[in-house]
């Protein structure tokens, strides 16, 4: 299984990179807004949408509300990044709350599909927001990227070798605090090899006093998005949101912690001048 998902993430992280740093802005747009577009396929089962055509009619809303986001090129206005980050702070305090109890109340499939509204459309406009950036987008974009692969991979490995204390067991058991760790770790390491490769190339980098609180907050809710998709995923009785990617299973299940840490960056991206 391994061996499966290496072989899938890699030439896949590569692709992306490649986009974000030499193909046209529109492209990463685009390639973003076709990802949230099929995760919205993905989010309609879990919030119960059976039917083909149900299906197909939610992904086509989310496909809309992209479409007159970038026609009213809300990405470069400013204001909507402090909501996106109350959205996520709001989800996070309910699912520290949830997690306490021995069972999970039941969500209605109206709130879930609600819920997959916002959260694709705020992630796609975080995404174009945060690589539309003048002079640095890319290597923020890189960056953001960048620090939730790592505590995806910290993660997993932190968690499979040392995880003893669970994280939230009535959400998702596998998680540890363990793991938590090891993701967090690798991702400092990774904010300080980007901070020492772009010192210089990059002369408006913020210093550490800023990257370390930033890249603490970006993992924190990189997990938090994670614990999300998998509480959809436990309501729904699905092990997996998709299988779209072999080793990971579907497409969300591959960018859950992105919905959640994207809107963090981009809310944290505006005290850079």
């Amino acid at each position: 299984m391994l061996k499966q998902r290496v072989l899938t993430a890699v030439p896949l992280a590569l692709v992306v990179l490649a986009i974000v740093w030499w193909a046209p802005g529109i492209w990463t747009q685009g390639v973003m807004a076709a990802a949230m577009v099929m995760a919205a396929w993905e989010w309609a089962d879990l919030a119960g949408l059976r039917a083909g055509a149900a299906r197909l009619g939610y992904a086509g809303s989310v496909a809309g509300l992209i479409a007159v986001a970038a026609l009213l090129d809300v990405p470069a206005r400013a204001g909507w990044q402090v909501p996106g980050l109350i959205w996520w702070l709001g989800i996070a305090v309910w699912l520290l709350s949830v997690s306490r109890r021995s069972a999970i109340p039941p969500l209605p499939g109206w709130l879930r599909g609600a819920a997959g509204l916002i959260t694709l459309t705020l992630a796609w406009l975080s995404v174009s927001a945060i690589h539309a950036r003048s002079g640095l987008g890319p290597l923020w974009l890189t960056l953001l990227m960048g620090l939730v692969w790592g505590a995806d991979i910290g993660g997993y490995f932190a968690g499979r070798r040392f995880g003893r204390r669970r994280l939230a067991a009535t959400i998702s058991p596998g998680k540890t605090w363990e793991g938590v760790a090891g993701g967090l770790l690798l991702a400092l390491l990774v904010a300080l090899g980007v901070e020492r490769i772009s010192a210089g190339a990059a002369g408006d980098m913020p210093g550490l006093a800023w990257l370390l609180p930033v890249t603490v907050m970006v993992v924190v809710f990189s997990v938090v998005g994670d614990l999300a998709e998998s509480l959809l995923k436990r309501q729904a009785g699905r092990k997996d949101s998709g299988r779209l990617l072999p080793g990971h299973g579907g497409l969300l299940d591959r960018i859950d912690a992105l919905l959640a840490a994207a809107p963090v960056m981009a809310a944290a991206l505006v005290s850079v001048s």
